[in-house]
This record gives structure tokens, C-alpha cells and sequence, in this order.
């Protein structure tokens, strides 16, 4: 067994590999930014080295400083999570040439399954195919109106590199071509550095469905049944369960068996998710996650098996404790994701903060793996999510309904959350039906408008840590005391859902702090009530800012690469 392992995370997944080292009798080492100086998981680790910065890029996606770490620490094993450098090929194999296990798949797995071409590719050569789709990267947009003439809108523009549905973009008509193939590169090299895209046939009702796989180093590779994550957002996941629903037993073996085949045609270890849509009876490959997926713990419910404490021993040279036919599932789970997001209107804004309550619920058969507790905050800078509450229960009515009280329990006070989106998706009887699809939140469901949610302060007093800190060499030692803070607030979050100041408003502002990435309209362009007037990007998503009223706009005071504040204005229109 691995003796010191490094986790090149932060956030839920820090924490839960943490907590996993320290079961396994493994010594933990967390990584942080200067703005994660006395987040969770630096404080539940055994050890932890500053990294600096603030952004992403300047602290958790810096391999050079990751690596030097990995160095000064004596880490003979780096767990990478999910996002960030998870699927970097070339962090896995530098961590590797080191000598220290990276706990995940080899390189070489990582590269194919990486590129989405190389992976259709690879995918094909084991019997497995995919959605129509293009087996070039696409250089021109008229390329995009091509492929539409031969398959038919929609068509789904794609980053080659990365997952996760950043850099993915749907588009549904010639008008929306070239506005979404840069905005899909700009997302994608905002999140994986690289901006490469190509096309598939866009599926208008699939599902979501996915099978993860384990495999050792010794050639053993099974599947631990399938999940469904077909209640999406903006192609991100807030709703998973296992197994998924409603699939005829013999689609669900033939689907296992083709997460299995990917898996050993790419020589593939570790755990890893392979991705199908599944319409008209029929499922198509789609891709495959070469890390720990963020829903992994509804498979961990239903067959008992610990897969961060798999990827550990795996990662170790051991061989799995169990074969194919060891595997059986029992009951259903529910994972919801809760996000710092207001879904008023389903705009799913991001609400960034500070967390002034967060009690979560208990009970039988009932889970919450968090990256946070009261006082913390949630920054703009990075992934916006806060926990994952899990439900399980002897069939899928059961957990369905546990999974209402649960959520109905849980207490989230300072920012807007994911959490009362997900009581109106499960309680749906289009979602207790399985007649939903991956459109399906975005195109049928309705979530009210409300009123911004109180502040911090107008909730209550808000916690603060203290804590006195010692570094040395960039090796931290401290001292934390959680005590009421009657002096400082946090700053005031401007209300989500519209992007102007109040119905009607002549003024644009900004629903949340990000960055203007593209404006849309200049001084003097006449618009209607509801247009895009610029997209900002906040926690690696970008979002349209609407007008609110018809008009000409009389001014412009943002311009692309500016960063700005929530609740600035943005454009005044007369």
C-alpha cells in the first residue's frame, strides 16, 4: 500500500480522497491557492503545501509547482480527482517518470480516451460505436453547415479535449454557427488549455446513461453496473441514480460489456466511466472519463464497494478483490449535486459567497460528501460545488422519497443553491416516469422567479475562522478557531435571475462577479427585450447577460477581458 499520497484537488473531492488515506492508514497531502488558504480539505489533511495564486491556472492547473511539491512532500502516489489535471496525459506521465504512482490510468489511456476522435476511434476498432460525428477536428465554421446539410439540425460542437460538457455547444440553426463555435473555444481553453472542437449529430431525447469500470494492473477489468444522469443543466449533470432506470436487461449487459471492451482496448486501469447515449431502444458510445466521476458514490451505494479506496489499492499493485460475478447491486441511489447556483427562472445563475449555515440531513440510508462548512466561501474562481447529498433505498420509490425529506432537511443560508431545483426534478412525474431526457430541465421544466435570497448578514452572524499559520519552505502548520465575526461581512450579492437591476430597468449589470469574454452590441444598436447584450464567464461557464427592455443602447462600459463585480452596470439602454 502507497505510504504518503499527494491530492492534486481541492474542494469535495480533496476531502473524499483524504478521508480515504486516512481509513487506509495512508498519510494525506493537500495543495492549496492563497484563496484556499483555510478550505476543508487543507484542514482535514495530514500535511499541506501552498501553491500561491488564485485563479486555476495560477495554482491547481501549475504543474510545474504541483510537481515541485510532489518532490519536497516525499509523495509516492498523486491522487488527482476530477477536473484540473485529471486527464492532463502529460502531468500523469511526468508524475510517473518520477517514480510515484499516479492514481488513475497510464498516460497513453489518458491520450486516447483524451482526444474524442482518437477515443471514437478506438472505441470502433472494439465493436463499440458512437452518434455520427466527424473524424476531423473542425477548422471552419462552414464546416459546422455541412455536416448539418448531411445529418440534420441539431448539431453538438464539441471540445476534442477535456469533458464534462465544458466547451459543448448546441446549435440549432445556420444563424447560431459561428457565436457558438467561439464561445465553445473559448470555453474549452478556458477549462483544458486547449481550444480543438469537433461535430456529432445532436440526439434531440437521449438519455444519459454510464458504466463504470475498474481494471488492475493484472488485466482484470469489470463494470459496477450503470448510472443515469440524464437531469442536465447546460450539459452538467444535477441529478444521478443507479442503476438506470427503466433499461431492458439485455441493454444493460450489452452496455457493461462495452464499457468493459474500451476499457481493455485502450489497456486501461483504474477506475474510469464509460459514456453511452441510450434513445429508441438503442445506445451509442459516446465517450470515456478517464478519472473518478463526481457521481461515483450512488455505484459505491448500491454495490457496496469503496472506489476511491479501489483506485488506492489498485494504484498499489494490487490485484481487485473480486471478479465479475462478485458483483451485485442492491437497491437505488440518488445523488443530487447541490451547486452555489439560483435556478430561479432556470437560469441556473452562479452565486458565488459565503456559507453562513450549511446543516445537512441525516438518517437512514442518507449521505452528504462535502468540500465546505459554515464560514467558508465559495469563490468564483473555481467549480461551484458545494456537496453532494446521496440518498439509497430498497427500490427507486423508496429513495425517491428519501430523497425529498433529505432535501427538504438540508439548510444552506448565505447563497442561492442547487437544492430546491433538485426537489422539483425528482418529484416530477416526468423524472418518476423515466420519460426525461438530457433537454429535458432546460426545455419542459419550469422554476419560479423569486426574490434573491438574503445576504449573509441579513441572515445571521457570520463565522470566522482564525487561525495562526506557520509556513515553512511552503509547508504549512496552524492553529483554527471558529468564532462569530461581529466586525467584517462579507460583500453583498446582487439578486439572480435577471441581469438588469430591476424589471424594465434602463440599466444592464452584471448578475455575479466574472469576466466579459464578448460584448455583443455597441452604442447605437437597437435591441429588443431579452437579447444578449455580452457573455461573462464565472466558474468556467459562460453566460449570456439579457436586456431587459427594447431600446437603443446609449452606452457601452464594458469591453472583452474585463472583470467585473456583481451588480455593476454593464450598458444603459435608452
Amino acid at each position: 500500500m502507497l505510504s504518503k499520497v499527494l491530492v492534486a484537488n481541492r474542494g469535495e473531492i480533496a476531502v473524499r480522497v483524504i478521508r480515504a488515506c486516512r481509513e487506509l492508514g495512508v498519510e494525506s497531502v493537500a495543495i492549496y491557492s492563497d484563496l484556499d488558504t483555510d478550505a476543508l480539505h487543507v484542514r482535514l489533511a495530514d500535511e499541506a503545501w501552498r501553491l500561491g495564486g488564485q485563479s486555476a491556472t495560477e495554482s491547481y492547473l501549475d504543474v510545474a509547482k504541483v510537481l515541485e511539491i510532489v518532490d519536497k512532500c516525499g509523495a509516492d502516489g498523486v491522487h488527482p480527482g476530477y477536473g484540473f489535471l485529471s486527464e492532463n496525459a502529460d502531468f500523469a506521465r511526468a508524475v510517473t517518470e518520477k517514480g510515484v504512482a499516479f492514481i488513475g490510468p497510464p498516460p497513453e489511456a489518458i491520450e486516447i480516451m483524451g482526444d474524442k476522435l482518437s477515443a471514437r476511434e478506438a472505441a470502433e476498432k472494439v465493436g463499440v460505436s458512437g452518434v455520427p460525428g466527424t473524424s476531423d477536428l473542425i477548422t471552419d465554421p462552414e464546416e459546422v453547415k455541412k455536416f448539418a446539410s448531411e445529418h440534420g439540425w441539431p448539431v453538438a460542437v464539441k471540445a476534442a479535449y477535456g469533458g464534462g460538457g465544458r466547451g459543448m455547444k448546441v446549435v440549432e440553426s445556420e444563424d447560431e454557427v459561428e457565436s457558438a463555435v467561439e464561445s465553445a473555444r473559448r470555453e474549452s481553453m478556458a477549462s483544458f488549455g486547449r481550444d480543438e472542437l469537433y461535430l456529432e449529430r445532436y440526439l434531440t431525447a437521449p438519455r444519459h446513461v454510464e458504466v463504470q469500470v475498474l481494471a488492475d494492473s493484472q488485466g482484470n477489468v469489470v463494470y459496477l453496473g450503470d448510472r443515469d444522469c440524464s437531469a442536465q443543466r447546460r450539459h452538467q449533470k444535477l441529478v444521478e441514480e443507479a442503476p438506470a432506470p427503466e433499461i431492458p436487461e439485455d441493454i444493460r449487459k450489452a452496455m457493461g460489456e462495452a464499457g468493459v471492451a474500451v476499457a481493455k482496448g485502450c489497456n486501461y486501469t483504474n477506475a474510469g466511466t464509460v459514456e453511452f447515449l441510450f434513445q429508441d431502444g438503442q445506445f451509442f458510445y459516446l465517450e470515456m472519463n478517464t478519472r473518478l466521476q463526481v457521481e461515483h458514490p450512488v455505484t459505491e451505494m448500491v454495490t457496496g464497494i469503496d472506489l476511491v479506496e479501489q483506485q488506492l489499492r489498485v494504484a498499489s499493485g494490487e490485484p481487485l478483490g473480486f471478479s465479475q460475478d462478485d458483483i451485485i447491486t442492491s437497491g437505488h441511489a440518488i445523488e443530487f449535486r447541490i451547486n452555489a447556483e439560483d435556478p430561479a427562472g432556470g437560469k441556473f445563475l452562479p452565486a458565488p459567497g459565503y456559507i453562513n449555515t450549511l446543516k445537512v440531513p441525516d438518517g437512514f440510508g442518507v449521505r452528504f460528501d462535502g468540500g465546505y462548512e459554515a464560514g467558508d466561501e465559495v469563490s468564483q474562481f473555481y467549480d461551484n460545488l458545494i456537496g453532494k447529498l446521496v440518498v439509497w433505498g430498497s427500490n427507486r420509490d423508496i429513495a425517491i422519497g428519501r430523497g425529498l425529506r433529505a432535501l427538504g432537511e438540508l439548510e444552506i443560508s448565505g447563497m442561492a443553491t442547487t437544492a430546491s431545483a433538485a426537489s422539483i426534478i425528482i418529484g416530477h412525474p416526468d423524472f418518476q416516469n423515466v420519460t426525461h431526457s438530457t433537454r429535458w430541465v432546460e426545455e419542459e421544466l419550469e422554476f419560479p422567479e423569486k426574490e434573491a435570497m438574503l445576504t449573509v448578514e441579513e441572515k445571521g452572524v457570520l463565522l470566522e475562522r482564525r487561525q495562526t499559520t506557520v509556513e515553512v519552505d511552503g509547508r504549512r502548520f496552524e492553529v483554527n478557531l471558529l468564532v462569530p465575526d461581529s466586525k467584517t461581512k462579507p460583500p453583498r450579492r446582487s439578486s439572480s435571475g435577471l441581469s438588469s437591476s430591476g424589471s424594465g430597468s434602463n440599466q444592464v449589470v452584471a448578475p455575479m462577479q466574472g469576466t466579459i469574454v464578448n460584448v455583443l452590441v455597441e452604442e447605437g444598436s437597437e435591441i429588443e427585450a431579452g437579447d444578449p447584450i455580452c457573455v461573462l464567464e464565472a466558474m468556467k461557464m459562460e453566460n449570456n447577460v439579457l436586456a431587459e427592455k427594447s431600446g437603443v443602447v446609449k452606452e457601452v462600459l464594458v469591453s472583452e477581458g474585463d472583470s467585473v463585480g456583481a451588480g455593476d452596470v454593464l450598458a444603459v439602454i435608452e
